[in-house]
């Protein structure tokens, strides 16, 4: 069972990301996720990195829908996903591969790393604006390097899906806590 910190984690990031506001994640959300990220890169959705960025986020729904709808309605509540929450550390490759997947959507221009600016268009595009991004990305930067590896991202991820830890710096990676 989810303990109450994942719980709120979890719980503002399912909130940001149910564009309808209606409770529940479907596709229609992603679709406007993907939409938002789009506008905020000023990426047309049939350019190649619009289309990339179109397939990472819709591939991650597909894995999402598939691992928590389970009673297989096209919707996934939040309790469905914190039962999945619950499994993750099970299965640290599924997160690590989904964490690949996110850190080349957020690495625009591929250089292999994370800058500020990139994190920031994430957080406003999960989120829908309003959260602050460059504090939790200096805590997110444990080398102090200026940007996000691979390594780096890919642990912070793990921590905020998986993870139980306050203290630990990916449980911010969507926001403080």
């Amino acid at each position: 069972m989810a303990s109450d910190f994942q719980r709120r984690k979890i719980s503002g990031i399912f909130g940001s990301m149910d564009a309808d506001d209606d409770g529940y994640l479907t596709e229609s959300d992603f679709q406007a996720l993907t939409t938002r990220w789009l506008e905020l890169r000023g990426t047309d959705g049939g350019s190649p990195e619009g289309e990339k960025l179109s397939a990472i986020m819709m591939g991650w729904w597909a894995t999402l829908r598939d691992a928590s709808d389970r009673d297989r309605d096209g919707k996934v509540s939040l309790d469905e996903v914190l039962s999945v929450v619950d499994e993750l550390p099970k299965m640290p490759d599924a997160v690590t591969g989904t964490a690949s997947a996110m850190f080349e959507a957020v690495d625009e221009n591929g250089d292999g790393t994370i800058s500020a600016a990139e994190y920031r268009r994430m957080i406003e595009a999960w989120s829908g604006g309003g959260l602050p991004a460059d504090d939790v990305f200096a805590l997110l930067d444990t080398d102090g390097d200026g940007r996000l590896s691979h390594d780096e991202f890919t642990g912070h991820w793990y921590e905020f899906w998986a993870g139980d830890d306050p203290a630990a710096p990916g449980s911010a990676v969507f926001g403080r806590v």
